[in-house]
């Protein structure tokens, strides 16, 4: 059902905690229907089918996370609370990649409480001096959207952890899921009331805000809108045990683009629409899209980088120099390694320092020449896995240094406490080697910020004592379980499970050779230099904008209810083939020419009994029994079925194996197609495509007179799908110099004679009737599939190329709502079997009636 509007998301939760006030501005008036003005903050609905953007106004860009890039603080004396930039935060400094004349708008929560009585004079205050828009979640609401659902809920998830008994994990909780669906409301909300649909950008950060695309897109159906989730995305077998599953995966696709850190993440993102959803990507000139409901949703892969200003700026701090020689002094004759890390159960610190136990038992000579300094940063959330991580942390730390230390050597230095930026830079600058050994994390800038500090600055260079013209190195071991594993070709990687290899790994790095260790850190250095936290802002935005592109040279209604709400996107000339329109030009036409495939269109792509219903044996013996109609199933199925299906038929025409096989009636004989006399390359295709069966569980062969085809749907929907692109490929090499053509269809891979289409059946049959002077003046084909697509070519062509008496009204029709050649479109073969009811009816009326011209079905063969 399709509907222009659609019930409010938050039907299923309260309405009351969210009455929140409005952020104080009088917002500018945007056109969102050609000629009528609505405000923004008022109640207006979307942005509906306006042909064109609005121009003239500043475009901004809208950034949308969880937490501001500000630091907040209130004066216990006067009260008055004081507000400055975070900069360190990855929303301040993505801004260098904007051209200087972008207006940057950021939308997100503060990390202080503030009352509800100063909330409005501080949204105020924020709006004008730091052009933030802050979401006062009340405090109930902010607990269970991001310490219930957001961190002990999605966030385990989306590392691999399961909750497989009550001790391990929370279980999946309605309360704390409709408590996220009403906070990401409330982020729309405050963006709804800054934005100009028509010309601003939407760029919605990580896992706390993944509904959020949905309310906007219900909101303005082309709001231009990125999303870029930070942390991993699962495996399909962990993402799909979770309850919401379709729910969030719908809502992320009301995204234009989508972006990840690395391929294993979009591949899974990928995998979870094929598997869960029926969807399939395709890549383009490097570009990989989802085609949903005719948009088509973009997939960005791209890790992010770090702020090289940011990190030289510290460095040539006064205070980073006076702390290098600090610590130069203090481990003075002993190499550093260290790490970075935030206090949670993913990040490995403990088998970091097993690592460290295991390289000091197995290498005495290291023994007070080495350290670990370990920097915890405070827990990002509480719970009783962070409480045994921090225990078992320190008792590790502390077995470690009985053992192996001595009066002024302890191998292991625990920092946990706040730690300055500038203390952590010359920690980097000064350490051998930086691990990071966490068992899943979503991209980790450790090591990148590591590598510029080791790179250092002349001012940093002077305080080590060196000199700022020699080469410098670093050395870095890695867990291959993060993300940014993948861009640091040059790292030691290792599998933070395997303590004996990450030992082995930490003793590679503090004795490399100083060549070899210059040689990776140069090759590091490129790459992090050039692909920084601008670069990747830029590239995001550039590729948002291209995805963007289309959007008013489409149609777009706004279809399904709740968290299923989509955009059906369809070009201005592709529209729903109304009965109404089709009947009408039905009864007022005299040769009409009707061509219906099977599998997809009168009967169920997924139905088990492929045999047609007597309800579809009835509509086709009423529509062939009108003597002004040829009628024509064209199917890809072989002749021996579609006879004995169609036996009571006794006068529709059938085409078989794409009109290899064709006959005009049941009593006429079939017709052999004229360009195809060699069947040689079946000896060469068939073994290729064993072997494939053979390999695919699920899949089989079906030999036809002319084609061999090899079916998957029955297999793994990914190994089926790659199996099938390997196959296609295959095919293509074995069989180049044979006159065949290899296709890839639905679930299907295709070997065929060349020049055999369906469009070639249209076209015969067309050519037949005007040679026997009774030239169509109403032609309909319909069919769900790509070989269909020959044919509403076909009929194009062959009504601009023939002699016809007239132009015929010409009706092609996809089923399923898809870019097409066609011009109309119908849902699904329910509907495809009404709209052939009421032709039927309106041939048995005109028949009752009795005054029309008869055209007898032998007259046109």
């Amino acid at each position: 059902m399709m509907s222009r509007s659609c019930i409010n998301l938050l039907d299923l939760v309260s309405g009351d905690m969210l009455n929140l006030p409005q952020t104080p501005r009088s917002l500018p008036r945007v056109m969102t229907v050609p000629g009528i003005f609505s405000d923004t903050d008022g109640d207006g609905s979307n942005d509906g089918d306006s042909d064109a953007p609005l121009s003239g106004c500043r475009k901004k860009k809208i950034i949308v996370a969880n937490f501001l890039p500000l630091h907040a603080q209130k004066d216990l004396k006067s009260s008055k609370w004081s507000f400055s930039f975070d900069e360190d935060s990855l929303l301040l400094q993505m801004k260098d990649g904007f051209s200087i004349n972008t207006e940057v708008v950021y939308v997100g929560s503060l990390k202080v409480d503030v009352d509800t009585s100063e909330q409005e004079e501080v949204s105020q205050k924020l709006l004008e001096e730091f052009n933030c828009v802050p979401t006062f979640l009340p405090p109930d609401l902010h607990k269970k959207f991001y310490h219930g659902f957001c961190k002990h809920q999605l966030w385990p998830l989306f590392h691999y952890m399961l909750p497989m008994c009550p001790d391990h994990g929370d279980r999946f909780d309605k309360l704390l899921w409709q408590a996220y669906v009403s906070a990401n409301k409330v982020f729309a909300d405050k963006v709804m009331e800054v934005i100009n649909p028509e010309e601003d950008y939407v760029w919605v950060h990580d896992y706390h805000l993944m509904v959020l695309p949905t309310f906007l897109r219900k909101r303005f159906y082309r709001v231009k809108l990125g999303f870029f989730l930070h942390s991993p995305f699962p495996s399909s077998e962990i993402y799909r045990t979770l309850p919401v599953r379709n729910e969030i995966l719908k809502a992320l696709l009301n995204a234009d683009l989508i972006g990840f850190h690395t391929f294993d993440y979009a591949r899974h993102f990928l995998s979870c629409c094929s598997r869960m959803l029926g969807l399939d990507y395709e890549s383009k000139r490097g570009h990989i899209g989802l085609e949903y409901f005719g948009r088509t949703v973009y997939i960005k892969i791209l890790p992010v980088g770090v702020h090289m200003g940011r990190l030289e700026s510290a460095l040539n701090h006064p205070s980073s120099s006076i702390k290098v020689k600090e610590i130069q002094k203090q481990f003075e004759g002993k190499k550093i390694i260290v790490g970075v890390d935030d206090m949670d159960i993913f990040k490995g610190i403990s088998l970091k320092l097993l690592a460290m136990e295991r390289l000091l038992q197995q290498n005495p000579e290291l023994q007070g020449k080495v350290v670990m300094v370990q920097i915890v940063n405070p827990a990002r959330s509480s719970g009783k896995d962070v409480q045994e991580a921090k225990k078992e942390t320190y008792s590790t730390t502390k077995r470690i240094n009985r053992t192996f230390g001595f009066p002024g050597y302890e191998p292991v230095v625990l920092i946990d406490r706040h730690v300055p930026f500038y203390e952590k830079t010359a920690y980097y600058a000064l350490a051998e080697c930086c691990i990071v050994n966490a068992v899943r994390d979503g991209m980790n800038l450790i090591p990148y910020k590591y590598i510029v500090c080791r790179q250092g600055t002349p001012k940093m260079d002077e305080a080590l004592g060196v000199d700022y013209r020699l080469p410098h190195s670093s050395t870095i071991v890695v867990s291959e379980f993060i993300g940014c594993s993948p861009s640091l070709s040059g790292a030691i990687r290792v599998n933070p499970w395997d303590v004996e290899a990450v030992a082995d790994a930490l003793n590679l790095a503090l004795t490399m050779p100083d060549l070899e260790k210059q040689l990776r850190h140069e090759k590091h250095y490129r790459y992090i230099s050039f692909h920084d936290v601008a670069y990747w802002a830029y590239s995001f935005m550039q590729d948002l904008e291209r995805a963007c592109k289309d959007h008013y040279s489409k149609r777009c209604w706004g279809i399904g209810f709740g968290l299923n709400f989509r955009i059906l996107s369809l070009s201005p000339s592709f529209r729903k083939l109304s009965n109404e329109h089709i009947v009408s030009a039905y009864k007022r036409t005299y040769r009409r020419a009707i061509f219906l495939d099977y599998d997809g269109t009168v009967v169920p792509q997924t139905s088990i009994v492929k045999t047609p219903s007597a309800e579809v044996i009835s509509v086709l013996n009423n529509l062939c029994s009108d003597p002004k109609n040829t009628v024509f199933i064209v199917s890809g199925r072989g002749k021996d079925s579609l006879s004995e299906w169609f036996v009571q038929c006794e006068n529709l025409g059938i085409a078989a194996e794409h009109g290899y096989l064709m006959r005009w009636n049941r009593m006429s004989s079939w017709e052999t197609s004229s360009l195809v006399a060699d069947f040689d390359w079946k000896k060469i295709a068939e073994p290729v495509i064993k072997l494939y069966t053979e390999a695919t569980d699920g899949s089989y062969i079906e030999t036809k007179e002319s084609a061999l085809v090899w079916h998957h749907q029955y297999a793994d929907p990914d190994f089926g799908s790659c199996q099938a692109k390997e196959l296609l490929d295959h095919l293509e090499n074995v069989l180049a110099n044979e006159p065949v053509v290899v296709k890839r269809g639905q679930h299907i891979v295709e070997v065929k004679p060349q020049g055999v289409t369906k469009g070639l059946v249209a076209e015969r049959v067309l050519s037949a009737m005007i040679s026997n002077g009774k030239s169509p003046d109403f032609v309909m084909c319909i069919g769900d599939d790509r070989s269909d697509e020959d044919m509403f070519e076909s009929i194009s062509r062959t009504a601009s190329s023939l002699s016809f008496c007239s132009a015929p009204e010409i009706f092609a029709c996809t089923v399923g709502q898809k870019p097409s050649k066609a011009r109309y479109y119908l849902d699904d073969t329910a509907e495809v079997l009404a709209l052939l009811q009421c032709l039927a009816t309106a041939s048995s009326l005109k028949s009752r009636g009795g005054t029309e011209v008869q055209v007898s079905f032998d007259d046109v063969v």
